[in-house]
C-alpha cells in the first residue's frame, strides 16, 4: 500500500450512566454536537435534520488553522438503540468512517467510538499525523467526554469515566 492511502483509526471508550436507549437519543439529536466539541475549532453546524436517521446528511463549518473548512457526512448505518455509522463526503479528511456504537454495562452504558481516517498530505501524512492530526483528534476526543460526562450525567455527582484511546496505522 502506497505511504499516501496509509489509513489511521482512532478508539474510544466511555462508561456513562444511563441506557443505551437514552445516550443513543442524545446523539440522535444533531444539534447536540455543537456542546461536545471544543470551541477552538468554531465548529457550527449548518444543516441537519432535527433528528437523524439513515441517510441523514449533515453539513457543518469549522476553522483549522483559522482557513475556514466544510465538512459534509451522511448517516450510512442507523440502528437504535445500539449504533449509528457516519461517513464523511466532504471535507478535511480523504477518509472519515465514524462508528458509534452503545452496549449495556453494570453502571451504565458503554460508549464506544471507532473513527477509520486517512490524512492528507501524500508521502507527508504520516508526520502530519503525528505531530497535527493525532493530538488534535486526541484534545477533541478528550473534550467530548468530558462534556459527554456533564451532560449525561444522571444526578449532581460527576460520572466516573473510563476512557482508552489507540491511534494506529491500519
Amino acid at each position: 500500500m502506497p505511504p499516501e492511502s496509509r489509513d489511521f483509526s482512532l478508539e474510544r471508550t466511555q462508561v456513562l450512566p444511563g441506557s443505551p436507549e437514552e445516550t443513543f437519543a442524545f446523539f440522535g439529536r444533531a444539534r447536540n454536537l455543537e456542546g461536545i466539541t471544543p470551541g477552538w475549532l468554531r465548529f457550527r453546524l449548518v444543516e441537519a435534520p432535527a433528528e437523524l436517521e439513515r441517510g441523514s446528511i449533515l453539513r457543518y463549518r469549522l476553522r483549522i488553522f483559522g482557513l475556514p473548512i466544510r465538512w459534509k457526512t451522511e448517516i450510512v448505518d442507523w440502528r437504535p438503540p445500539r449504533s449509528f455509522v457516519d461517513v464523511q463526503l466532504s471535507g478535511p479528511y480523504p477518509l472519515w468512517v465514524h462508528t458509534h456504537r452503545f452496549t449495556p454495562v453494570e453502571g451504565g452504558v458503554e460508549v464506544y467510538d471507532h473513527v477509520r481516517y486517512r490524512v492528507p498530505g501524500g508521502p507527508l501524512a504520516p508526520r502530519i499525523q503525528k505531530r497535527f492530526v493525532g493530538p488534535w483528534l486526541d484534545e477533541i476526543f478528550d473534550y467530548r467526554a468530558d462534556r459527554l460526562a456533564e451532560r449525561l450525567a444522571v444526578s449532581s455527582r460527576r460520572a466516573g469515566t473510563s476512557i482508552s484511546n489507540e491511534v494506529s496505522g491500519v
